[in-house]
């Protein structure tokens, strides 16, 4: 290890007078920085609730090119004028502290590598880290309570130096995967919330609800049996929490946006308890009543007449679930052990888009896990990708006792279908996870989950996306439907803890670096799609241009030969880089 870089290990180099950042003024690539070019502040010092931290690698992510894309009309920069409150993106980052304000040297030291959470809340709106709050696309920033202390929360946790940099600004996104995984959806009624309980005239069936009747402030009956009406009578009054009944018999789907508005001033139903469904286009209309987190328990022992048109932009975003069992306990439906957010152990797994960076994390993640499916089937479009996809992870599932099968749904000579129902026995695969942001894709694919299968909505498809779902397979076969955005800061610690116990390589995703002139153009390339895997820009170096991992044996031998097989990065190659690349703090931007 040189002089030079146990100076930047420890954070013992001199500091500079000033630090080079992005900052976003507008929507369009053009108001990314200045005329091209990162811009040169002032270095401030702490405050005493303050650190001043420097950031060592910022990995990039196409959430920073919606941004980009969106300007101030995107959700968490809703009417803020970026021209004269400017933002600055990278929320996937690691950084070190370099001085520690008076009122926090009993909690930090200089030297102390962190991680951020970026899904920061206040107030219960979001104000993330490289969204309202500005992120890692600079060298130096000071970080006050808006990170470290919002609302009592504490968003950044340490890392040491056992974790490379870009492998630990590459938590994140891991930790986005680990989530998809973990049960965010809610499975009991809630506790003070509104529930609807619609029935069918003439239904006589003898319902039972013996867990979860006491939660809910208002209880909305539609059409329910009078058993279950005296039922819920007796229920209540027994726990004594009575809550507030309404009737409302014979409401039809055009009084449906009259009944939300009057009973929940349009927040929309947490519960909802559909009994006997039988018509596709009424359950339909009926999910659009939900509520954010809402839940449509389905109870019935026959098949709708067709696939309801729903919403999966909010399964994904607003974590509808959608719950249910053939009867007539209507309680069966809700908790944990009815509802499975893992992949299926032993099974079939079916990753669309495979090929892209978050594609490649699912099904590096299938491949590694114990005790995960058996056979893995990884779709793309790109043949780049999918040559990729075959040279990295074919020997990691032969490694691991797995069977991987890659799939070009363009270019086979079988469909897509055929591929997965020979692969299932007929069956249909287990796990259908969607990297896609698409809802016609979403149509196509979602048929080919098995009956008792789970569909995981991972990429952003926007809130509005109507796709048709086999909504019956919820009830009578126990299908799962799940979505999840962003992700918690236990999710980042499983990573870490998963990549210290060589359980997890982050860094096989790495697929391109730069230095700070090249965040520019890194987002670009994002954009594009240009490299099958993240860029990581390392914001201390200058001189750097984006330079795909590949591509370093040409460029710079003496960093790819510390590069594992296959033009894996490791930790010793980036240590070889920030050793070429780390200049006099005081140095000029390259105008490369």
């Amino acid at each position: 290890m040189s002089q030079d870089f146990e100076q930047y290990r420890t954070a013992q180099a001199p500091l500079p007078r000033g630090t080079w950042a992005w900052n976003l003024y507008g929507a369009g690539l053009e108001n990314v920085g200045s005329d091209g070019r990162p811009e040169y502040f002032p270095l401030a010092a702490p405050g005493a609730d303050q650190l001043l931290v420097r950031v060592d690698a910022a990995s990039l992510c196409f959430s920073d090119v919606k941004v980009v894309r969106l300007g101030n009309q995107h959700p968490k920069l809703t009417d803020r004028d970026l021209k004269t409150a400017p933002t600055r993106l990278g929320h996937e980052a690691t950084v070190t502290v370099v001085q520690v304000g008076a009122a926090l040297r009993d909690k930090y030291h200089p030297g102390e590598r962190l991680i951020i959470q970026p899904d920061i809340y206040q107030q219960g709106k979001s104000t993330a880290y490289g969204y309202a709050i500005p992120g890692a696309l600079t060298q130096y920033h000071l970080m006050g309570a808006e990170v470290l202390d919002n609302e009592g929360v504490t968003y950044v946790f340490p890392v040491g130096q056992a974790v490379g940099y870009a492998e630990a600004a590459l938590t994140e996104p891991w930790a986005c995967v680990e989530a998809a995984y973990t049960q965010r959806r809610r499975l009991t009624p809630k506790s003070g919330g509104i529930m609807w309980i619609a029935g069918r005239p003439g239904d006589t069936a003898a319902y039972q609800f013996a867990q979860g009747l006491d939660a809910p402030a208002t209880i909305v009956l539609s059409d329910v049996p009078p058993s279950l009406r005296a039922l819920i009578d007796k229920n209540t009054t027994d726990k004594n929490t009575r809550a507030r009944l309404v009737v409302r018999d014979g409401v039809s789907v055009p009084e449906f946006d009259v009944l939300k508005q009057e009973l929940t001033g349009g927040q929309g139903f947490d519960d909802i308890v559909l009994l006997q469904p039988r018509s596709a286009n009424l359950v339909g209309a009926v999910a659009q009543l939900l509520a954010r987190r809402g839940i449509l328990n389905l109870v019935g022992g026959e098949p709708l007449d067709g696939n309801p048109v729903i919403d999966v932009g909010r399964i994904h975003y607003d974590y509808t679930a959608y719950l249910g069992n053939p009867g007539p306990d209507i309680d069966a439906s809700y908790g944990a052990a009815h509802n499975r957010a893992e992949l299926c152990a032993g099974g079939v797994a079916l990753v669309v888009g495979a090929g892209g960076p978050m594609g490649q994390m699912h099904t590096q993640r299938a491949i590694e896990m114990a005790g995960g499916p058996r056979v893995l089937i990884a779709t793309d479009v790109n043949d780049e990708r999918l040559a990729l996809l075959q040279a990295r992870f074919a020997p990691l599932a032969e490694q691991r006792g797995k069977r991987l099968i890659i799939v070009n749904p363009e270019r086979a000579a079988e469909s897509l279908r055929a591929v997965v129902m020979r692969a299932t026995g007929g069956r249909g695969a287990d796990d259908v996870i969607v990297c896609v942001p698409s809802g016609p894709l979403i149509g196509e694919v979602a048929p080919l989950m098995a009956p008792e299968g789970m569909l995981v909505l991972f990429a952003g498809v926007a809130l509005g996306t109507m796709v048709p779902l086999n909504v019956t397979q919820v009830y009578l076969q126990n299908a799962q439907f799940t979505g999840t955005s962003g992700s918690a800061l236990a999710d980042q610690e499983l990573v870490i803890r998963k990549t210290r116990d060589h359980e997890l390589s982050p860094s096989l995703a790495v697929a391109a670096v730069g230095g700070i002139e090249a965040a520019q153009e890194g987002i670009r390339a994002v954009s594009e799609g240009r490299y099958p895997g993240k860029v990581v820009i390392f914001p201390q170096l200058h001189g750097l241009p984006l330079t795909a991992v590949t591509d370093l044996e040409s460029t710079y031998p003496d960093v790819a030969r510390q590069l594992g097989p296959d033009h894996v990065w490791t930790r010793e190659a980036e240590q070889a880089l920030i050793e070429r690349f780390l200049t006099d703090p005081q140095g000029e931007v390259s105008s490369t």
